[in-house]
Formats: C-alpha cells, structure tokens, sequence
C-alpha cells in the first residue's frame, strides 16, 4: 500500500522562515546618508565665511584699508583673548543674558495670556484685539522715551522695553496656533465631556505647540535683538553697551569682538531651542 503525498500524517508541511530583511544594514545606510548631508550642508555654510574672512584678512595685509577703521584678525584674535582671561566680555553676556531672562518671564507670560484669552474667548478678543493690534504697530524703540519718564533709565527700562517686544509675537502665534485647531478635536471633547483644564491640556495645547513654539522661538530672538538695541542707546553694562563704548573710544577691534559674542550667543540660543522643539514634537504624540 502506498502512501500518498498529501497525506499530512505521513508527510506533516515543512515550514520555510522567510529570509530576514537586512534592516541592520538599512539603518546604517541610513545614518550614513543623514550624517553625509549634515557634513555637505556644514561645509557650504562655511564657505562664505571663509570667503569673507579671507577678504578681511587680504585687505588688512595689503592695507587696502587702514588699521583704525578695519582692525587685522590677529589683533582682534588678541582682543578677544584678553576679554575672555579677564572676564570682562563674559560678565557683559551675562548682563544682557539675565535681562533677556527677565523680559522673557514677563512679556512671555503677558503674551501667552493675551492670547490664550482671545483665542479661547471672543468676547475678550472683541475688546481687547483692535488696542493691541494698534499698540503692535509701534516698534520697541518708540517706547523708550515714554518708558524714561516712567521708570527711569536703569534696569527696569531695558527690561520693560524688551518685555514689550516679546509680548507681540508670543500673543499673535498663540492666538493664530488657537484659531487653527480643527474643530473636530473640539467636538471630540464636547463628546467625552471634558471640563476646561482638561480641553486645554489635552486638545488645546497640543494641537497648537506649533504655533506656541514658532512664538516663543521669535519672542526670543526678538528679546536678544531688542535688548541689544536698548543697551546701545542706555546703559552701563551689557554687549549693546560694549560695542557703543568701544565705538565712542575708536576700538574697533572689540567693536567686532562684541559682534562676534552677540552672533555665538544668539547661534546658542538657536540650537537650544531646535532641541527644546524635538523633545515637544514627542510629548504632542503622547498627549493626543
């Protein structure tokens, strides 16, 4: 008696595991690509500086401009040098630093409630929008001679000066991050009843940290640019200050030394807030 082929008591199925993907192999490729366009987009980036540092170091050698007005980059190198052992230029950074913190706290704060209350509010945006939209229009600086006779010209006038310029941009993201969130996301909350504090934890916040993000990354620089510009015109202490006094004293080497500090500053300023915006990508996925 012969057995069949398809009897599976006699010949049970053999079963082939399927080839395993190379997906090692993959994501080196991958980094690999990633870390490729990282160091090309590095390198075109440098370039212009380069460029530009090799113009300044031709005109200099070949006094194509004098020494007063256009300092050689060894004589600034030296410059900075001695700022830096004598602690002169990190105590200016950290004047203005602190002044930032300060106006951030305080103009951050009044934005975000300006507007969380007339996103979330249309009667409060009725009566508060067309004065803040009006007041929006004037820069920081046409402040300054208001804020003088109130407040004097100490600290408190940098720091309400740069708080006003913080304020604008916090306000508008947050009323225009509100205004977009779909209205489906609403209702889902009407749905499963939430009461306020959860609406705006779980609905309102995530959906608009973009716009939450994009303002306080632009308060920021705002706050940076700002109180720089203040200092320039009132104060005793600070990077804005550096640079006047040195220009009054024809120093043009540290003049370019406070320049220098106020671009490495706000470069920081730049990655620390691109690595603060991939931590909240992460939490906007877990919160919805």
């Amino acid at each position: 008696m012969s057995a069949s082929t398809d009897d599976i008591n006699i010949f049970p199925p053999v079963s082939i595991a399927p080839p395993e993907s190379p997906i090692g192999y993959w994501q080196v490729v991958d980094a690999a690509r990633q870390t490729l366009t990282a160091a090309t987009t590095l390198l075109l980036g440098l370039i212009l500086p380069a460029l530009l540092y090799a113009l300044w170091w031709t005109a200099t050698e070949r006094h194509w401009v004098a020494e007063q007005i256009l300092p050689p980059p060894a004589f600034v190198w030296d410059s900075l040098k001695y700022v830096l052992d004598t602690g002169e230029l990190l105590a200016h950074v950290q004047v203005s630093a602190v002044r930032v913190g300060w106006s951030l706290l305080i103009g951050g704060s009044a934005g975000l409630i300006l507007g969380f209350g007339m996103g979330l509010s249309r009667t409060f945006k009725a009566y508060v929008f067309p004065t803040f939209n009006a007041v929006a229009q004037l820069p920081v600086l046409g402040w300054i001679p208001l804020l003088i006779i109130f407040v004097g010209i100490e600290d408190a006038l940098k720091i309400t000066a740069v708080s006003i310029a913080v304020v604008v941009p916090v306000a508008l993201s947050t009323l225009d991050g509100i205004a977009n969130i779909p209205q489906a996301l609403l209702e889902v909350g009407r749905v499963y009843k939430l009461d306020s504090f959860q609406v705006i934890s779980r609905i309102v916040l995530p959906a608009a940290a973009p716009s939450l993000f994009t303002g306080l990354r632009q308060g920021v620089m705002q706050a940076w640019l700002s109180v720089i510009f203040v200092e320039l015109l009132s104060s005793s202490e600070g990077l804005g200050f550096l640079m006047a006094y040195s220009r009054q004293l024809s120093q043009i080497d540290m003049v370019i030394v406070a320049m220098f500090a106020i671009g490495v500053v706000g470069i920081a300023i730049e990655l620390v807030l691109r690595l603060i915006e991939s931590r909240l990508q992460g939490w906007r996925r877990s919160a919805f």
